[in-house]
């Protein structure tokens, strides 16, 4: 929890995580009501995880800004384009993002995310907004090699380990008046290439968790990432992709910032067995 002077508080003593099994409405409610001044300070040292536990589903919605589309030189789709990340692909905002072995055009998206907190299936645009716990910020990577060269569906190019940090928060609604109204924006080394705002998606938050309610159950914890604005390395001219050692900041007003490091799959292979 933060409170209102900034300062983190450590709620596990209130509620075991912030996953699947607590972000029902009583959970949260129960999280609500504890008095900041009465739990311990987080060690300002603590790495920030991804900001929801155990995530079932982690469903992507792509060209979801008709700016973003054109610059992928794709059609404006007449219906959501759905796609999966794997939920191995999550880390916590502030992670290193490892550039996985054989890629060579490695792209950065900021995303709204959206929290489910109530099970539901084939929902009404009116009754969509009750099944959401929070919103959150997202980087969906992509390797567009593996996503554009390599056949078959997009998954490929978005699942690599490190493509999906989530948080560092999990804003609840209350917070967020209006999910269409909220700045997003990435810089690459301190220049920024992603200056956007949510009003312009072209299908709105109520509506895409009540359209992907239509093909599949939605469940607490469930993750949808909802579309990234222009400004991606692909729809560059010439196109411009993430090298070894750049450094990404990216944020939306009131939900936060990421900041990441990218390394290469080597070193990252090389900590590891140092670890072992």
């Amino acid at each position: 929890m933060v409170d209102q002077n900034g300062v983190l508080r450590d709620l596990s003593g209130v509620i075991p995580d912030i996953s699947a099994e607590t972000l029902g409405a009583a959970a949260l409610e129960k999280a609500k009501r504890a008095d900041p001044a009465n739990l311990p300070e987080v060690p300002k040292e603590s790495r920030f995880g991804a900001c929801v536990g155990r995530v079932g589903k982690f469903i992507c919605v792509g060209l979801n800004y008709a700016d973003h589309a054109a610059e992928s030189g794709m059609e404006v789709p007449d219906e959501p384009v759905l796609f999966f990340k794997a939920t191995s692909a999550i880390c916590g905002p502030n992670d290193d993002i490892i550039v996985p072995k054989g890629a060579t055009k490695t792209d950065w998206e900021v995303e709204l995310g959206v929290v489910i907190g109530k099970a539901g299936s084939y929902l009404s645009v009116v009754d969509a907004v009750d099944h959401i716990a929070g919103y959150c910020v997202i980087n969906d990577l992509s390797e567009r090699a593996f996503q554009l060269e390599r056949s078959g569906q997009w998954v490929k190019g978005k699942s690599a380990d490190t493509f999906g940090p989530i948080g560092p928060y999990l804003v609840t609604p209350d917070e967020v008046p209006d999910p269409q109204k909220l700045g997003i924006w990435l810089e690459i080394d301190g220049v920024r290439v992603q200056d956007g705002n949510t009003r312009t998606m072209i299908f709105k938050v109520p509506y895409l968790v009540s359209y992907i309610s239509q093909f599949m159950s939605l469940q607490p914890g469930d993750v949808i990432s909802t579309g990234t604005p222009p400004g991606v390395g692909l729809g560059m001219k010439p196109p411009r992709y993430l090298k070894h050692g750049q450094q990404m900041r990216l944020g939306i007003d009131g939900l936060g910032e990421q900041n990441q490091k990218t390394i290469p799959w080597e070193a990252e292979m090389s900590l590891s067995r140092e670890a072992c």
